[in-house]
């Protein structure tokens, strides 16, 4: 079992150094705070220098960490003063947005008028008051024009519009023309262009002095977490017992660390209390994995936090999640590709540490669909090269086959869940329930796999007897206790019909891995189709339908493998070996800062 024991500590001190000691217990970081006192909401003090509050500090931290390249971080605060470089980021920030506004609007009118030709407005005075009106009309409507009494010219045309203009004192009315009038704006095209260039200039100087403030991310990022830790000792500050001499705080700690505690309190001067988790209480629970396989409590903390009494579902999850998303993908080339996206992303990913514990459960889902994909014999649904065409032994369109598959494993995760809740009750004559629903479900395997039934009716009914007389937790203090008991067990036994669907759930593996194979045969097919019938030029479609092909059918085939496979784990699994919610070990503690930011 990975779910650290816990002791409650009790710590009492001077209230005069009590800053000092929340300080220090946080830079310590291992204990979870017991509030024993209703925290009182106040307004938050800012640490921060004066002219900087946390919101600008966190928008220009984000602005800088947006930026594609960044510069070496600088470490020490030899030259770095926080509020002249947040109001010079945020300076910056504010004349991007801007400029880029106006770059996206020159680029539109530039776009609208270059089909209009550069030419620059007569006024009113160069046609001898006349004036010229642009209108922007349908090909299909050109033939309107016929009946205009105006002078225009046509002077231009695409597949969809003709650009014309008109020569009229007035602008003509909305009966003489067959569409508005189109503003073109009285700046030429050419003076629109020289403006853009002189704009893209800006912006990349603008550019470069956001990269040269990408050195103070580190510094900027740890002024951040310091507001923040300072937030966090005044949230713990509200939550001790305290009166005018002496001040008590409380909270859990992992049993493995009591020493440090213990060092801690005598380098303080602190009186320490150990106490054990109480019968009534109701501790945090902290998971302990090793880190090859820490993807999986990622996975359950997504989900939910198993009770601090309860088990750690880690492992199981992190390794049937992986066999279900195998057998949803199906195909040994997608899951190369998905290797190819995790090596893509490896280095981004090694960023944080639930990154690197994501990326080797990623990795452990390339290969298990790997090894099912060559055991299938799919290839972006192709049939496997003659190298490894010995290593096909399964066809994914041998229903039969593959439906018994899907079951099988479907009825071994639940009776490993069913094991898992005897053993945890292994103390207590409830053990024999899940064990009789393990028979039950063996038996009725065993029955669908032979197609008759023989020594699996006895089994059945011995199963069906365990559930019935042990499934009730009621004690028997009473006469009528049995009759209460018997009731309880039939109502546990109407969880037949749940079992059943339960075990059934598990054929989406074969539906979907089915669907993953059809589809990429399909696209294939259609490919070679389109090649066949249009000489030449069908290699290009060809090619085009099997990458977009492909491309849809491995997102669609990931999609459903992280969905289905995470959902016959944390649903159907959880329901028969996982009861109790908890809630997550929360550490005060202080934020750490990676000075090498990528």
């Amino acid at each position: 079992m990975s779910i650290q024991a816990l002791k409650k500590a009790s710590l009492i001190g001077l209230t005069a150094d009590k800053p000092q000691v929340l300080d220090r217990l946080q830079t310590l970081g291992l204990m979870h705070v017991i509030p024993l006192r209703e925290a009182v909401l106040a307004e938050q003090e800012n640490v921060l220098p004066e002219g900087v509050s946390p919101d600008q500090l966190q928008q220009a931290i984000r602005f800088l960490l947006a930026c594609p390249q960044k510069r070496r971080q600088v470490t020490v605060e030899r030259h770095f003063e926080l509020p002249a470089v947040v109001e010079a980021v945020r300076h910056n920030r504010r004349k991007h947005l801007q400029l880029s506004e106006h770059r996206d609007f020159l680029r539109k009118r530039i776009r609208d008028l270059a089909p209009w030709g550069n030419f620059q407005l007569p006024g009113e005075e160069g046609l001898l008051g006349y004036r010229l009106w642009f209108y922007l009309v349908p090909n299909y409507r050109m033939h309107e024009l016929r009946h205009c009494d105006l002078p225009w010219a046509q002077v231009h045309r695409d597949n969809r519009h003709a650009y014309v203009a008109v020569m009229s004192k007035e602008e003509p009315r909305s009966n003489q023309m067959p569409v508005p009038r189109t503003h073109t704006g009285s700046v030429p095209l050419e003076q629109l262009k020289r403006e853009l260039e002189d704009l893209e200039i800006e912006i990349e100087a603008l550019e470069a002095e956001r990269e040269a403030h990408t050195r103070w991310l580190y510094l900027l990022q740890r002024s951040m977490a310091g507001s923040q830790d300072s937030a966090d000792r005044e949230a713990v500050s509200r939550q001790t017992r305290d009166d005018e001499h002496i001040f008590a705080l409380q909270g859990w700690l992992p049993s493995a660390r009591v020493g440090e505690l213990e060092q801690f309190a005598d380098d303080e001067g602190l009186v320490l209390l150990l106490e054990e988790v109480a019968e009534h209480e109701h501790p945090p629970t902290l998971l302990q994995n090793p880190p090859a396989l820490a993807g999986g409590e990622e996975v359950v903390r997504f989900y939910q936090m198993p009770g601090y009494r309860a088990w750690d579902p880690s492992r199981v999850v992190f390794f049937s999640f992986a066999a279900f998303f195998a057998l949803i993908l199906s195909d040994a080339g997608y899951a190369a590709l998905l290797g190819l996206v995790l090596l893509i992303y490896w280095s981004r990913m090694g960023g944080s540490e639930t990154g690197r514990r994501l990326r080797v459960l990623g990795v452990t889902l390339a290969g298990f669909s790997a090894f099912w994909g060559v055991l299938v014999g799919s290839y972006f649904g192709a049939a496997p090269p003659p190298l490894l065409a010995p290593l096909k032994i399964l066809d994914m369109n041998d229903f039969d086959s593959m439906m018994r598959v899907s079951v099988v494993m479907g009825a071994g995760h639940l009776v490993l869940a069913n094991l898992i809740t005897a053993w945890r009750r292994r103390h207590s004559l409830q053990s024999l329930a899940p064990l009789g629903w393990t028979l039950l479900i063996l038996a009725g395997v065993s029955a669908w796999l032979r197609q008759q039934l023989g020594v699996e009716w006895g089994v059945m009914a011995f199963g069906l007897l365990l559930v019935l007389l042990f499934s009730s937790a009621r004690p028997m203090q009473r006469a009528n206790d049995w009759a209460w008991r018997l009731l309880d067990g039939l109502l546990a036994l109407t969880g037949v019909s749940k079992m059943f669907g339960d075990v059934l759930s598990y054929l989406r593996l074969f539906a979907l891995g089915l669907a993953s194979a059809s589809l990429a045969i399909t696209f294939n097919q259609l490919a070679t189709d389109v090649a066949a019938a249009v000489p030449g030029v069908g290699l290009f479609f060809e090619v085009l339908i099997l990458l977009l092909g492909h491309l849809l059918n491995f997102v669609l085939a990931v999609v459903s493998g992280v969905i289905h496979g995470l959902r016959l784990n944390l649903i159907e699994f959880y329901n028969w070996s996982l009861a109790d919610e908890g809630y997550a070990f929360q550490p005060f503690t202080k934020r750490e800062v990676d000075p090498w930011i990528t």
